[in-house]
């Protein structure tokens, strides 16, 4: 059973599209490594599921690996799977320039947005500002000659959102629109849950603290997930996008939490 069928067993799927913006934390080279393990491993289970996978804005690091991504994937119960990989994740391995074998430690940050409809936020064109430019391919190739990439700013709240990876400059504006959206939107309902009380924010955060979310320890084959105490020992399974069992123990953990605040 994979994780939409399960989904539409317990009633989930609604919400159908994610942002998801990685980028490289401490590491140097090795954090943007990790971070484009991770973007092919969400790429992988996309496939799996059937969803879209539009990349919205990347940046490469000089060996091969992505300084940060940002990209949309788009279909049943994607928001709902993928609202649990926000935070710090940790990896643990030897990098290949590494000599001595030493296990180097290395972090990424992930943000997960629920992509928003035309009823969920209301944008006034009149508080954007939108600039043009160049935009630039990995190492220097397939530069576009034409300022097709986008850049835009949201005047009231100060965000800015950018995106390049198409051709056409209304498809990167479309892009970056979608992306200015859930942004909006995500900070909105952060703003909505400060004014909940501490017992109940509680409640309903317990799966987005992100000081310490999940650890991918290589040489023990071994991920563990820091929220829900939980660990798998299968590893390069889970990185070549057979991610169901997270999801599923997610879900478990989550029913648990609401069967407990149903009885206070």
């Amino acid at each position: 059973m994979d994780y939409q069928e399960y989904q539409q067993q317990t009633g989930g799927g609604g919400k159908q599209s994610v942002i998801i913006e990685i980028r490289a934390g401490t590491g140097g080279d090795e954090a943007g490594l990790f971070v484009r393990d991770l973007y092919r491993m969400y790429s992988k289970y996309a496939t799996s599921q059937g969803w879209g996978n539009k990349v919205i804005d990347s940046n490469t690091s000089d060996v091969g690996g992505y300084k940060e991504i940002v990209f949309e994937l788009s279909g049943s119960g994607a928001f709902e799977a993928m609202q649990y990989e926000s935070g710090v994740h940790r990896v643990q391995r030897i990098p290949a320039t590494e000599k001595q074998g030493r296990v180097h430690t290395s972090t990424v940050t992930i943000a997960v947005l629920e992509k928003p409809t035309k009823m969920d936020i209301t944008i006034n064109p009149s508080d954007l500002k939108i600039d043009t430019y160049r935009s630039s391919g990995a190492g220097g190739q397939h530069v576009n000659k034409t300022e097709s990439a986008i850049r835009i700013t949201h005047i009231p709240s100060g965000l800015v959102v950018t995106s390049q990876t198409e051709r056409s400059q209304l498809q990167n504006k479309e892009n970056a629109m979608g992306l200015l959206g859930a942004r909006l939107l995500k900070a909105q309902q952060e703003a909505d849950s400060s004014k909940l009380t501490q017992a109940r924010r509680e409640q309903i955060g317990w799966a987005k603290r992100s000081e310490k979310t999940r650890t991918y320890n290589y040489p023990q084959n071994r991920i563990t997930d820091h929220r829900i105490e939980k660990s798998w020992h299968n590893l390069e399974d889970i990185v070549e996008g057979k991610m169901e069992p997270i999801f599923k123990a997610f879900k478990k953990f989550e029913e648990e939490q609401k069967k407990e605040g149903s009885r206070v």
